[in-house]
């Protein structure tokens, strides 16, 4: 355990040495907020654009963490041979996913903290109505939306094709599931697209947590299943 908690500092250190990932993973989502709340305005029904927009933003930050910048750093190290050092070690495939996945999740812990913050500090955000639900909410999304990232790591051979394969996966999923435009205002045939993908589930599950509204089971069992098959068959596909 003393092992996994070091390699999991070590590896946060130095995703937070590279000035893109910290920025798209801390800054940017604050930016987006700070603009859209600048002519935010109530939704369909009444409820406070804040409301929504930072349980929709922390999704992006799960996402944007677990589904680019994840796999990413897995293919640069092993691009570089990072990986063909570490498997001399006692390191498993199964110990060192779980590492890359807790240093960037605590990533993107740190984007939602700074999120919560700033809609407290001067967007009049109200607190959670259900603090257990959203906290399973996020760690579950983080799971399955995280295993995702895991699996297109494992197998692909560069650091750039990770980058383009993620951000191909990311940015359709956020503008259709929820996490960028609150589904209260798009299309129908948007949010039934939406529905399918494995973003929206995370979303509307925070949401509901974040409201007081009850979280569907079904949303908590299809992230739960994400990450027990994707998880599983990217340590099955693991290329040193």
């Amino acid at each position: 355990m003393k092992g996994v908690t070091r390699t999991v500092a070590v590896e946060l250190r130095l995703i937070m040495r590279d000035p893109m990932s910290a920025f798209f993973a801390l800054a940017f989502p604050v930016l987006i907020l700070w603009v859209k709340m600048r002519t935010g305005k109530p939704l369909p029904g009444g409820l406070p654009a804040i409301d929504a927009m930072v349980p929709m933003l922390s999704t992006f930050v799960i996402g944007l963490a677990g589904l680019v910048i994840l796999p990413a750093t897995l293919a640069q190290y092993r691009e570089r041979r990072i990986l063909k050092r570490l498997r001399a070690t006692p390191a498993s495939p199964t110990m060192l996913l779980a590492s890359q996945w807790a240093a960037h999740m605590l990533l993107a812990a740190a984007g939602t903290v700074l999120l919560i913050a700033l809609g407290l500090a001067v967007f009049g955000l109200a607190a959670p109505s259900n603090a257990a639900g959203v906290l399973l909410a996020w760690v579950l999304g983080a799971l399955s939306l995280g295993a995702i990232g895991l699996f297109i790591g494992a197998l692909v051979p560069t650091g750039r094709g990770a980058t383009v394969i993620g951000l191909s996966v990311f940015f359709p999923m956020v503008f259709v599931s929820g996490a960028m435009i609150p589904r209260e205002v798009t299309p129908g045939s948007m949010r039934a697209i939406g529905d399918l993908t494995p973003m929206a589930p995370v979303v509307q599950a925070i949401r509901d947590g974040w409201a007081g509204n009850a979280i569907s089971p079904v949303n908590l069992s299809i992230m739960a299943a994400i990450f027990v098959i994707a998880g599983g068959v990217a340590v099955k596909a693991f290329r040193w």
